[in-house]
């Protein structure tokens, strides 16, 4: 799976076909016609909302795509801490590491492409978390 470059429709249309969900099931949850959701799995971005709707209907977290993406692929944190009374967003703890995230990580070290210790500096797992990932295997 490629979490590089996501394109949010593709993943709602396969999974809406691996379900076997039928158009009227999807229209009614969404309140949309048939044609407004083949458009959807056109489009590369929605409404989070809407993304929110489509993942209880389809069982299926389409947010961690883009978590696992973040975790993958976004930028080390150079800028400076904000202070903890300007903070308005909630701060988490853990990262969330699908299983897709896993085995992108999981496969650098097995073909050689990284070292565990690169692969902890690059995507900041943490240390156990990566051994413990490396003994499961």
């Amino acid at each position: 799976m490629n979490l590089k470059k996501i394109h949010i429709g593709e993943f709602i249309e396969h999974r809406m076909k691996e379900l076997q969900i039928p158009y009227e099931r999807a229209e009614k949850f969404l309140k949309c016609s048939e044609e407004e959701i083949r458009m959807t799995y056109k489009q590369s971005s929605i409404d989070t909302y809407l993304l929110l709707r489509w993942s209880k209907l389809l069982e299926y977290d389409f947010f961690r795509l883009f978590s696992g993406h973040l975790i993958l692929y976004a930028p080390s944190r150079n800028a400076s801490p904000v202070l903890p009374d300007e903070n308005k967003l909630p701060v988490f703890r853990k990262h969330i590491y699908t299983e897709e995230v896993k085995s992108f990580i999981l496969e650098k070290i097995t073909t050689g492409q990284m070292t565990p210790q690169e692969v902890i500096m690059t995507y900041k797992v943490p240390k156990t978390t990566l051994y413990k990932w490396i003994k499961k295997m």
